[in-house]
């Protein structure tokens, strides 16, 4: 992998730059006669382990942001919102050195989800890094988030073609040039919006392409009876074990459908398909 092409070096070394405000601040354009707007919030949750079904929040954070969703430029920055919560329970160790929060810090606060519910139903698309993951804990905790548009910036942004073979944040950032404390929510948010809106992507802004995927549908191949000594070939094309229905799985494009079923009936079902494809709406993106 390498660095894009703008970034500083000084011979055989990297200078990477700290990410604060007011770099965000200088990246906004403001509107103009043919501003094309759209309203997204990124958010980040901080929670006390990864059981999307009993653990709980301890730290929130959104940020929203109008794009233009022609050029992918920053307009505004909207509204913001963070705080910590309370989760009642002992936040174990390994999950503070994580996050670098602990039982003092979250003492007695308390999220307002009266705030939380505005700002989210003033947003077009609702957008985290991993977005099935804060997701789930969203529709927990607030209907509104099951009826909202969701988008992911590792799923729905091709980074791979973009010349990035990994996915995380922190990686990403600094192959950008950029680096931040990360594992604070408000700091994740920043550090997704100046990822998305990177001012080395003069023509081809990667939020541009997550807003156009956002409103695609896209599909799930299941592997469903799928023998068990495929599951080497299965995981070397893409596909994800899926613990809690025990299948394997993958997520493909409506144009990749006959592609994929028929590598599926000729490598892993010896010549006749007994696989699911099942179309997942834009609505019903990263739901759990």
């Amino acid at each position: 992998m390498s660095f894009i092409k703008s970034i500083k070096k000084s011979g055989s070394k990297i200078n990477l730059y700290k990410l604060d405000k007011d770099i965000l601040a200088k990246q906004t354009k403001g509107t103009t006669l043919f501003s094309n707007g759209i309203n997204i919030c990124v958010l980040d949750l901080e929670t006390t382990g990864l059981n999307m079904e009993e653990d709980k929040i301890i730290e929130i954070a959104l940020k929203v942001v109008k794009i233009d969703k022609i050029d992918g430029n920053i307009i505004s920055f909207e509204e913001s919102y963070e705080s910590f919560q309370d989760p009642g329970m002992h936040i174990e160790d390994n999950i503070s050195k994580i996050t670098g929060i602990d039982d003092e810090m979250v003492a007695g606060h308390e999220i307002d989800w009266n705030k939380v519910n505005k700002i989210v139903q003033a947003s077009d698309i609702m957008v985290a890094h991993n977005a099935k993951f804060d997701r789930s804990f969203m529709d927990r905790y607030m209907p509104l988030s099951k009826d909202k548009i969701w988008a992911c910036s590792v799923y729905d942004i091709d980074w791979l073609n973009r010349g990035f073979v990994k996915g995380s944040l922190e990686l990403l950032s600094i192959w950008h040039g950029f680096y931040y404390d990360s594992h604070r929510a408000m700091n994740d948010v920043d550090a997704v919006i100046h990822l998305l809106t990177h001012p080395s992507n003069k023509d081809n802004k990667p939020v541009v392409e997550l807003i156009n995927n956002s409103q695609i549908p896209y599909y799930e191949v299941i592997a469903s009876k799928s023998p068990y000594e495929s599951k080497d070939i299965l995981r070397s094309h893409n596909y994800r074990w899926n613990g809690e229905n025990k299948y394997w799985w993958k997520r493909v494009n409506k144009d990749e459908i006959d592609k994929e079923r028929s590598w599926l009936t000729d490598s892993v079902y010896d010549g006749y398909f007994m696989g699911i494809v099942e179309e997942v709406l834009i609505q019903d993106k990263y739901k759990k």
